[in-house]
């Protein structure tokens, strides 16, 4: 009898083995839902159809933080190969050069008072379907420390996987435009804009025409500081292109100036700029406002200070009109985010109360801002305007909005010379074709172009966001990026970048002093745990057969 109980009991160890091989149980009890994919993510790697082979390049002798990011993208790597086929190779880093890849060099003081340099390559190399691409595991964000930095990356990294993965398997490059005919920056000013978009989409640029479907082909259309009005036509296009899901990205001045004149003259008027397209943001939530925003934190720029012409002395100083903007950490187009630069920025209400529309500030001011009311000037002499006047805090530069939006020609007439191509050939549209109130779409509004522009040095386009007087690079470009890619998202992916991980961080001094009686604690307690447990039922067993014997 005994016999075959041992057998049923192996049998039932054996089986319990194939179950475990053939499926595998999750449960995530943290708090932060560390271990858990998104529904997108699940979705996509769902859609795989070949293996995806990822080979980490983040190896070797590591310190603390970076086995911690590694642990954290090992285990990111398992929850997605629940559901897609996952393959791991090993990589030499060092046969990369193809790919651009260059290592970082961290720096690192222990607690003998010597500076230990390591290489570390913080990548991974995602193929799928014989194409490759790149996965950047550690987002290195100015102004935040090492840890905070660590920590974000580990935030990122399923965004990140899941990101390279959407690329891999777009079959179809979707386009976006950038429209021209109102005096916007030309290619040369344009250039990083377009090559940092260049890697998820095809960029075109052109000028609007009376054909009201002609930007239905385009994922998201860009409007980059325009200086001069949009037609009655033009806006019509837009505005129904918006009616059927179009995706705008508006970066409007409200204020016309000069910089050149502000150069040779040392100071500049500023008037209202009037682009047409005020009723019409209004409607859809927001307005540009036609005044200039001056911030305590800001830009240097270089002013002689020299009294003598022959021996000038460059020095320099705050320049209140380039204000630094905070970000926003409640969106996933700025979280985890530095700062972003610009000049020039006009501040942005948002309107119409009870919408429907979901409304979030992207950009803001510090703490200490003024705003300067159109008409007025902007003079190269007030680098010292009075401080007691910067009254205004966190104003508004960029807001981001989402929802199905009412049409601001939802009462009005058609424009004469709208045309619609249909199977009769080309004709003007009537007002039965009007789209009055549209689909769930979204929009974004800059309060100034220079955002998105680069500067020229010796005919040579430096990347958005860096400052040449400084040799400061500010996120500018990632800022862009994330935000397209938030208005093409129709798959849900940039939420990822909302994914929060809490930063429990150790007390070094503390950890150190008291490392030998953690030690001590750590290796006895367990030992002295089962000793215990072991104790106790030895004495339990032997007090309950000596009392059956005495029986």
């Amino acid at each position: 009898m005994y016999r075959y109980r041992y057998i049923f009991i192996l049998v039932l160890w054996a089986v319990g083995c194939l179950q475990l091989q053939a499926a595998t149980f999750r449960w995530d009890l943290t708090d932060d839902k560390h271990y858990s994919l998104s529904e997108a993510s699940k979705h996509l790697l769902r859609e795989t159809d070949a293996p995806i082979e990822v080979s980490l390049l983040l190896d070797g002798d590591l310190n603390a933080g970076f086995r911690r990011l590694r642990t954290a993208t090992n285990e990111t790597l398992d929850e997605m190969a629940v559901y897609a086929r996952i393959t791991r190779e090993p990589r030499d880093p060092r046969n990369l050069d193809s790919l651009g890849l260059s290592p970082i060099v961290i720096h690192e003081r222990e607690h003998n008072g010597k500076t230990a340099q390591t290489t570390v390559w913080p990548y991974a190399i995602m193929e799928y379907k014989g194409r490759k691409a790149v996965v950047t595991l550690l987002k290195n964000t100015r102004g935040l420390s090492g840890e905070e930095n660590l920590n974000a990356s580990i935030e990122q990294l399923e965004f990140a996987f899941m990101e390279a993965l959407h690329l891999l398997q777009q079959t179809e490059t979707p386009r976006v435009a950038i429209l021209e005919g109102h005096g916007e920056p030309d290619e040369a000013h344009t250039y990083d804009l377009m090559a940092a978009l260049s890697k998820y989409y095809q960029v075109d640029r052109g000028q609007l025409g009376s054909d009201v479907h002609e930007l239905d082909g385009y994922k998201a259309v860009m409007v980059v500081n325009p200086q001069s009005a949009f037609s009655d036509v033009e806006r019509f296009v837009l505005d129904q292109y918006i009616m059927r899901g179009g995706a705008v990205l508006w970066a409007l001045n409200g204020v016309r100036f000069s910089e050149d004149v502000l150069q040779r003259e040392g100071f500049t008027p500023i008037l209202a700029l009037d682009l047409g397209l005020t009723d019409m943001l209004f409607r859809y939530g927001v307005r540009v406002n036609p005044a200039l925003v001056q911030d305590v934190q800001c830009l240097p720029i270089p002013v002689n200070v020299s009294n003598d012409p022959q021996q000038p002395n460059l020095q320099p100083m705050p320049w209140t009109y380039a204000p630094l903007l905070l970000t926003s950490q409640g969106s996933p187009i700025t979280r985890h985010m530095g700062q972003v630069m610009s000049t020039f920025v006009s501040p942005i209400d948002a309107v119409g109360g009870d919408d429907g529309i979901e409304k979030r500030v992207l950009l803001a001011t510090s703490t200490a801002s003024r705003v300067t009311a159109t008409p007025g000037e902007v003079d190269l002499n007030d680098l010292n305007p009075d401080m007691s006047t910067f009254q205004y805090q966190y104003v508004p530069i960029a807001v981001s909005m989402e929802g199905a939006f009412a049409s601001a020609y939802a009462h009005r007439m058609v424009p004469e010379g709208v045309t619609e191509v249909t199977n009769e050939g080309v004709k003007e549209l009537t007002n039965e074709g009007i789209i009055k109130k549209g689909v769930k779409t979204r929009q974004v509004v800059i309060g100034s172009g220079s955002v998105l522009l680069n500067e020229l040095q010796k005919n040579q386009a430096l990347p958005m966001g860096y400052d040449r007087y400084s040799g400061m690079q500010f996120s500018n470009r990632d800022f862009v990026t994330n935000a397209v890619l938030w208005l093409t998202d129709s798959e849900g992916l940039i939420s990822l970048r909302e994914k929060s991980v809490a930063l429990r961080l150790l007390n070094d001094k503390r950890a150190h002093d008291k490392r030998t009686k953690v030690q001590v604690i750590s290796t006895i307690s367990p030992v002295a745990i089962l000793a215990l447990i072991g104790g106790t039922v030895f004495v339990v067993r032997k007090r309950r057969y000596e009392y059956k014997s005495e029986r």
